[in-house]
């Protein structure tokens, strides 16, 4: 169940030539491979990609109509691997990932891929996740391009380019038997905007067609003496013909060559961002017209020499906007212009920033300050606002009270760390952890990407590395006594997702702990789905799936491969169960890895099910009862531990009602969703028994609104009478 369904959006991807499609980047990236005569796709979920391969899914009639074969790839490997089939045969393959996190996993794949070549185009679309807003380690693709020799392609957000860049890559890798790398930002995916479609259509060669027909061409295959060979035909052959493609079909642009001595040199994903600093600077309008030379590159790799000599010929300064770090275009530029002979000044991360997220604001500064030293923008006049307001002759005192104000501000303004949605069934989890923790003291705990990473921050605070996606097992290998040692008094722990489990997990962490008789504890958190990618199903998921094949138990997997000690909880909010559970693999005498695989539906997903559900029924006056928990104020006694072992979002803090009290008391908000997550801590935890559960019931039967009078009714005259009897206490 993927967290948004593409189902009536994906039917515009039937428009035929001269219609309009209006939508967001990533259905015009599937509209484009439809019109490009793709025979098979294939890819593994994470942003921003995430969406395309919902698109994917939701469009599997669409494809099926046009014969393309479409997988959910077990992981990015697993999908750089299926573009083997256009190494001999002229298909024409598209594969999707995100980057650079699955790049890394790929790069096996790839790195063959891109050693012997292709027949039929291959394109891997990457959805490069760079800047703040970023998930993960920053890194760009664009290494990865030169490393393997794989051409990359980074075409302007607005869906025009985008399509055309889907067109182009194809083309680009059949002419120079190379794998094309497509670069989608943040931003590209998931903007909107309109292009005039074309004709869907089939591929002249199937994939029926080539099971019918097996070629094999020894020359293609990474072997001695054929990959010796691939790097010369690399150099002397497909980059030649992939210059002289990338000249001729005019896939880079230039704009406003003539309008001034200077110019920006900048890559296509930028471009946006550039005029809008122009713009700011009144040098540019809102049609993109621009009194500053721009040199889009579409393609930021290979470039392209005589472009550039082009360019760069006769103007006093270039400067190039290249995002992230190292700066291997302006490297790569600078040995084009000193090859050329020529003097043109050259700037770059001189001033731009070094690493991070272009946005308008940085480039805006970028600009001026480029622009500023060559006459073609006046300086404008710094203003110093100062935190404080200034006093005259304050001199030192005046820079301590704004110190002063900062650390004031740093007090009072925490930090609002992310964390687990409200109800999220891993939570109960980490707080079994910390109490088993109270009891055996501070353990090793290798975490792993996925929700479940949230764990390293408050209130568990738990986590000392991860490694990557389904290696939190393998990044607690080595924390074994080696043999003939004495036993340590401590075992380390290690979680995965089941999602990380399918993608890596299994082979490389569970198998590897038992070949390698590793005596740890391994979590698996199965929620049902894919939850960190967007909520996907994966082989152990409960839903019935129409295209996949569902329903397969961790536990027997983990047993196939030789674990002996699994025990599986089929409701991780049982917090009772889960401590001993923990505390019983933690202090077994059973040597060998262990594996605990807990199990309850991720929140989100159930919500998003079980929302629709209650709206309809609601609707059509059915009965409908959703429990609540909340906080008795005259009970609680403001300790928070409640909050602390559980951080659920929907535990917040009130005024204490009793005048006699200060500290605020804990109460619970109306985003709650009954998990019972926090009633279960305050059990396990021996705190208050300040919570309580209540139901709230839509349209009651009338023997529900007769009892409830009755209540009322009883309730009140107890009231009624404590209330004489205190009267009458107060009078004598």
């Amino acid at each position: 169940m993927a967290e948004r369904s593409f189902v009536h959006e994906v039917q515009k991807l039937r428009m035929g030539a001269g219609e309009v499609f209006a939508g967001e980047g990533i259905l015009a990236v599937t509209k484009a491979l439809l019109e490009s005569g793709v025979a098979y796709v294939a890819g593994y979920q994470g942003s921003p990609i995430s969406h395309l391969m919902d698109v994917l899914s939701d469009a599997q009639d669409i494809l099926a109509e046009y014969g393309i074969r479409f997988e959910n790839s077990a992981s990015e490997a697993t999908a750089a691997a299926t573009l083997a089939a256009s190494v001999n045969y002229p298909l024409r393959g598209a594969i999707t990932f995100k980057a650079t996190v699955g790049t890394n996993v790929a790069s096996d794949a790839l790195a063959n891929l891109a050693s012997g070549g292709v027949t039929g185009g291959a394109l891997v679309i990457v959805g490069e996740d760079y800047g703040e807003g970023s998930s993960i380690m920053q890194e760009r693709s664009h290494a990865f391009a030169m490393k393997s020799q794989m051409w990359l392609l980074d075409p302007r957000p607005n869906l025009p380019s985008i399509v055309q860049a889907v067109k182009d890559g194809f083309e680009l890798s059949e002419a120079s038997h190379t794998p094309v790398m497509l670069q989608m930002r943040i931003r590209s995916c998931h903007l909107h905007g309109r292009f005039v479609a074309s004709d869907n259509r089939r591929s002249a060669f199937t994939v029926k067609d080539a099971l019918e027909n097996p070629v094999r061409d020894v020359n293609r295959i990474v072997l001695p003496p054929a990959s010796f060979l691939h790097e010369r035909e690399k150099v002397q052959q497909r980059w030649p013909a992939a210059v002289r493609f990338i000249e001729e079909r005019r896939l880079n642009e230039f704009f406003s060559e003539d309008a001034a001595d200077v110019g920006i040199a900048l890559q296509g994903g930028t471009y946006n961002t550039v005029i809008r600093a122009l713009q700011k600077l009144g040098l540019a309008n809102v049609h993109g017209d621009s009194r500053i030379p721009l040199y889009v590159m579409n393609v930021t790799y290979p470039l392209v020499d005589a472009e550039f000599e082009r360019f760069c010929r006769g103007r006093r300064a270039v400067l190039v906007v290249e995002e992230g770090q190292p700066n291997f275009i302006e490297q790569n530029v600078a040995a084009i212009l000193r090859q050329c002979g020529l003097a043109t000044e050259l700037h770059g991360k001189d001033v731009l920033p070094l690493a991070g997220d272009y946005n308008t604001a940085t480039v805006l500064a970028g600009v001026r300050s480029f622009l500023e030293r060559y006459g073609l923008v006046q300086a404008a006049p710094r203003r110093v606002i100062p935190l404080v307001p200034a006093v005259a002759g304050a001199g030192q005192a005046g820079v301590q009270g704004q110190a002063e104000t900062k650390a004031a501000l740093d007090a009072l303004v925490h930090a609002r760390p992310p964390g687990l949605c409200t109800g999220c069934p891993e939570r109960p989890i980490f707080t079994a952890v910390k109490l088993v923790e109270r009891e055996l003291g501070a353990l090793h705990f290798s975490a792993d990407i996925g929700c479940h990473l949230f764990s390293i921050l408050p209130p568990f605070n738990l986590g000392n590395t991860t490694m990557g996606y389904g290696l939190g097992s393998a990044a607690a290998a080595a924390f074994n006594v080696p043999p003939g040692s004495a036993p340590a008094a401590k075992r380390a722990i290690a979680v995965m997702g089941d999602g990380g489990f399918w993608h890596n997990g299994l082979t490389s962490g569970i198998a590897n702990s038992v070949f390698n008789r590793s005596d740890n504890l391994t979590i698996i958190v199965d929620n049902n789905y894919s939850s960190a990618t967007g909520g996907q199903d994966i082989p152990s998921s409960r839903a019935d799936n129409p295209t996949r094949s569902t329903g397969h138990q961790i536990e027997q997997a983990v047993r196939g491969v030789g674990v002996t000690w699994v025990k599986t909880l089929r409701r991780t909010y049982d917090l009772k169960a889960m401590t001993g559970a923990l505390r019983e693999a933690l202090t077994t005498s059973t040597s060998g890895p262990k594996v605990l695989v807990a199990q309850s539906e991720c929140m989100l997903n159930r919500q998003r099910r079980e929302k629709k559900l209650v709206r309809t029924a609601l609707e059509a006056g059915e009965r409908v009862v959703r429990e609540r928990f909340g906080v008795d104020p005259d009970t609680c006694t403001g300790d928070h531990s409640c909050i602390r072992l559980s951080g659920c979002p929907s535990l917040s803090v009130r005024t204490n009602p009793d005048p006699l009290r200060q500290d605020p008391v804990a109460t619970v908000i109306d985003s709650c969703v009954g998990c019972g997550t926090c009633g279960e801590v305050a059990h396990a935890a021996v705190l208050c028994p300040s919570f309580y559960r209540s139901q709230i019931v839509s349209h009651p039967t009338r023997w529900e609104r007769l009892r409830e009078r009755l209540r009322r009714g009883v309730i009140g005259w107890l009231q009624r009478a404590d209330a004489r009897r205190r009267d009458k206490w107060a009078v004598l």
